[in-house]
This record gives structure tokens, C-alpha cells and sequence, in this order.
């Protein structure tokens, strides 16, 4: 049976775009795959470090997230980063594979610095970001994974490291597949083409309805139809993108129907925001539930943890073991 490895930064609640670029492929695979879903709040303390008790708390309801949205910890292992050291280990090793100047060439890594503003004043820990989710990546020896489109340049990244590990040392590392989302990319309501919870252009997993009728009402549309007769753009626009991300085949008629008028200048933009807030509600209400189950049950999330990290923390000791022997780097007789 195939692995996959995939997991989210615990910075806070995730979102939609989190959800058509990652979750739902989880979901779906860890029926015919082994599933690693890792809380990465090391990752996340690579531009939160002045606040980690954001990242400490946020590691239990990210983890409320996937199971809300249909991880079972039954198939899938579900674990704590910062709890697995040997991943730290692996990083360093692999720290001698990569140079500075494509580290600063990694796409990801360069829109996130410009984003964050470090100029000058990158922390190292952000700029290694790469390699370290490689050594999450490679420790589990993970033959697919399943990432959102902005991360395909850090997965290109750990496929060169594990190539170059294994010309060096010998054939160690499985060379990782990189599976997308349904959706390649979904914009914010904004129409920014980057979702952030510190931009407000977000609608989360965990927002009840007034919230989302809030994020919805305010949604970026075409801006430059005036009226709703004037012929719209449905391609660039936020509301019909998340119709299509979100739609159930029950909604299918109705999108298509709503795209024609649009199109022609027949619909204005608050018939079509309606009927997106009740496509993302029909979309949120199993989750809800779930999620007040799992709120209600704070033992049961930590027995979950528990278990998943114990069980993750021996398949890493397990691969940076034969890390260590391929480079003739192991003393395991002292």
C-alpha cells in the first residue's frame, strides 16, 4: 500500500482553500493509502516565533479541523511535529544537499518573504523552511503528496534532495509524487489571489453562519458591472469559483444556470451571493456537527494525538536509522 504525508501549519483554523487544496484529497486517499497528516507547528514557528503560544494552541483545533472534515484516526495517523525530534536530526543532514542560493530561489519561500515583509531580516529558520518539510516529507518515505498548487515548488524542492541523497549515499529515499487539489488554486473573497486570515478574505471551517453570510455579502465580484444587466465575468470571479469548489452535483443545473444569465446580464450579484451562501451552508453543516462533537470530547483529541505521534515517531527513528547507515554515519555500537 502507497503513503502519503501531508499536513497544515497550526497558525490558526483552516480554511475553504485548505480544504479543496489538501483536506478533501486526505479524506479521500486514506481509504487506499497510508495516511500521515502531520500538525506542523515546528513550520509554523518559522514566522510566528515571537508568539508561539499561538502556535501551541492552535495545534488542537487544526486537529479538530481534519477530523471534522472526515479524517478517521482509525485509517489515518494523525501527529504532533515538534513531538518527533528526528526530524530535526534528518534536517540538518540534509542541510548539506541544498545551497543558499536555491533556497532564495524557491518560488514559495520568495512570494512568503515578500508577503511578510522581512527584507533584509529573514530569519534562518524561515529560509530552511524547505528543507525541513522535506525531512517530514522524506522521513516517512512518502511515496505521494497531496498539497495545494503555492506548495508544488517545496515539493520540486524535496524531490531534489532526495535524488541528491541517493546518488550520494545510495538508494534511500523514495522520490515523492505531488498530487493537487480538485481546485488548483481558490482566490480570497477579495479577490486577492492570496487567502490570509490577516487580510479578513478567508471563510473557515469552524465559522458559524452568520459569519459566512457576513464574508459572503462583502465578496469581490466583477468590478466592472455596474448593474445586473450589464454582462459579467464568471472565470475571475470569487462568488462562481467557490460555486464550482463547493457545489454538490445537486447544485450543478443551478450554477450552470446562474453563469448563462450572468454572462448575458441577467442576474445581479446578490440573487447569485444568496445562493453561494446556501452552497457553502450545505457545504459547513456536516462539518459543524462534527466539530461540536470533537469540542465537546477535548480526551478524545488527546488520545488521538498520542497514539498518532507514537506511531509516527517510530516510522522517522525507523528511516533516519537507515539514513545513518547509507552514509556510514551510525555508531550503534557504542
Amino acid at each position: 500500500m502507497k503513503r502519503i504525508l501531508t499536513g497544515d501549519r497550526t497558525t490558526g483554523n483552516l480554511h475553504i482553500g485548505h480544504y479543496v487544496g489538501t483536506l478533501e484529497n486526505r479524506v479521500k486517499m486514506q481509504d487506499t493509502h497510508q495516511t500521515f497528516v502531520m500538525l506542523a507547528d515546528v513550520q509554523a514557528l518559522t514566522d510566528n516565533f515571537q508568539n508561539p503560544g499561538r502556535v501551541h494552541d492552535a495545534v488542537f483545533q487544526v486537529a479538530i479541523d481534519n477530523l471534522s472534515v472526515g479524517l478517521d484516526s482509525d485509517k489515518s495517523t494523525l501527529f504532533i511535529q515538534s513531538l518527533i525530534p528526528e526530524l530535526a536530526e534528518l534536517t540538518v543532514y540534509f542541510m548539506n544537499l541544498v545551497t543558499l542560493s536555491r533556497l532564495q530561489r524557491n518560488p514559495t519561500v520568495k512570494d512568503e518573504m515578500q508577503q511578510k515583509g522581512f527584507g533584509t531580516n529573514i530569519p534562518v529558520g524561515f529560509l530552511n523552511y524547505p528543507i525541513s518539510q522535506a525531512a517530514d516529507i522524506l522521513g516517512f518515505q512518502a511515496d505521494i503528496v497531496p498539497v495545494g498548487k503555492d506548495q508544488a515548488p517545496m515539493l520540486e524542492q524535496t524531490r531534489e534532495i532526495a535524488k541528491k541523497f541517493n546518488e550520494l549515499y545510495g538508494e534511500t529515499f523514495v522520490v515523492p509524487e505531488i498530487l493537487l487539489g480538485r481546485v488548483a488554486k481558490l482566490i480570497g473573497t477579495d479577490g486577492n489571489n492570496k487567502m490570509s486570515k490577516s487580510l479578513g478574505n478567508i471563510i473557515s471551517l469552524s465559522d458559524d453562519s452568520e459569519q459566512v453570510r457576513k464574508q459572503v455579502k462583502s465578496m469581490y465580484t466583477d468590478p466592472n458591472r455596474v448593474t445586473k444587466d450589464v454582462p459579467g465575468n464568471v472565470s475571475n470571479n470569487p462568488v462562481f469559483i467557490y460555486l464550482d469548489a463547493l457545489g454538490k452535483p445537486n447544485h450543478l443545473q443551478t450554477i450552470n444556470e446562474f453563469k448563462k444569465r450572468y454572462l448575458a446580464g441577467g442576474i445581479g450579484d446578490v440573487e447569485v451571493k444568496d445562493f453561494l451562501f446556501e452552497v457553502i451552508e450545505d457545504f459547513l453543516e456536516p462539518i459543524r456537527a462534527k466539530r461540536e462533537y470533537y469540542q465537546s470530547n477535548p480526551e478524545l483529541i488527546n488520545k488521538i494525538l498520542k497514539t498518532g505521534t507514537e506511531r509516527a515517531r517510530q516510522e522517522v527513528q525507523n528511516t533516519l536509522e537507515k539514513a545513518k547507515k547509507s552514509m556510514h554515519f551510525s555508531f550503534n555500537d557504542f
